[in-house]
């Protein structure tokens, strides 16, 4: 039998696969199912930074929010159902209860007082911490380098917080992708995930009305993060890269460790078929590094990346012209 182990940001997993952020991971009896079908670690539900935040709290109470009652709604009902306190008492049970690394999370999108709490976290028992950054540029005269500036000035403040792993979730939504994973892994961010999925918007034309569009992710997603892993794991040595959104069975799970990732998340899958797929996946890869005589996961890794295949044009999107032409 293969060896599956591998290490993620510091972190020794028996596995690559990795439960991700969700309602899956927000209750200890949850944890222990997913560990149980063998997964190699699992991330919790994320904190908002809401949640966190003093400022949060206060602004139930001010005159902006009771213009918005909506607002105040979201903000007490989510501080209620998820409060800081219970999300530590969720870390400590939780590894209490299982043998596999607890990663938490915490959502934000601004480098403020809250990254105090990240001690909390740590001193609570977690592994690490994966910090699911996203910043809409919503302001037409803020410079896309002042954007990607608060990424490292989130950075900074919480590595003078906090010794455990940290690791970027983060969106492919930037001019130089490649530039600002490599200036991560120069600065020393323990790990990256790619990438974040968001809310997203959609129209209802029949209500005239703004819904929510379809929240799982679907098996075609995998080109949109298999690029991005394949050309950053062969440019930038070292890179630790975690892929997510997409991958749904074992294939994918190995087409991104050929393209590079260290280790997968998977989510949309386990909801949508039960936890049982999370061993299906182990017992899926395990099988096809036996037929492929792969002993362990180095032996693979990387092998059909950017650097490693005879032609790193095909991860190009200018390729699309070339290959297509006659289709189109």
């Amino acid at each position: 039998m293969a060896d599956l182990k591998t290490n993620f940001a510091g972190l020794e997993l028996k596995n690559p696969i990795i439960v991700g952020s969700s309602g899956l991971t927000d209750t200890v009896d949850k944890i222990i199912d997913i560990a149980s079908q063998g997964a190699g670690a699992v991330i919790l539900k994320s904190l908002f930074e809401e949640q966190i935040s003093y400022e949060a709290y206060n602004t139930i109470n001010s005159n902006e929010t009771n213009e918005y009652p909506e607002a105040a709604d979201y903000i007490k009902g989510y501080t209620k159902d998820n409060t800081v306190n219970d999300y530590l008492q969720l870390i400590k049970d939780a590894k209490k209860a299982v043998d596999i690394p607890v990663i938490a999370s915490i959502n934000c999108i601004t480098a403020s007082d809250w990254v105090e709490f990240a001690q909390s976290v740590q001193k609570a028992g977690a592994d690490a911490l994966e910090v699911n950054v996203f910043i809409l540029p919503t302001d037409r005269n803020t410079k896309a380098e002042e954007y990607e500036l608060r990424y490292f000035e989130l950075y900074e403040k919480l590595k003078k917080e906090i010794s455990i792993p940290i690791i970027f979730k983060i969106s492919q939504q930037f001019t130089n992708l490649l530039g600002l994973l490599n200036r991560f892994n120069a600065d020393g961010v323990n790990g990256v995930t790619l990438f974040n999925r968001f809310y997203e918007p959609d129209i209802d034309i029949n209500k005239l009305t703004i819904k929510a569009a379809e929240v799982f992710s679907n098996p075609s997603d995998i080109r949109k993060v298999l690029r991005w892993v394949a050309i950053a794991s062969g440019r930038i040595e070292g890179l630790n890269i975690s892929a997510s959104t997409g991958i749904h069975d074992a294939e994918a799970a190995i087409k991104m460790i050929l393209a590079g990732a260290t280790t997968v998340q998977v989510c949309s899958t386990v909801y949508q078929k039960g936890t049982g797929i999370v061993k299906e996946i182990v017992d899926g890869l395990n099988q096809w590094m036996d037929s492929k005589s792969f002993n362990a996961l180095k032996d693979f890794r990387g092998l059909l990346n950017y650097k490693k295949i005879e032609n790193p044009e095909m991860y190009e999107r200018s390729q699309f012209m070339k290959y297509f032409s006659n289709h189109i």
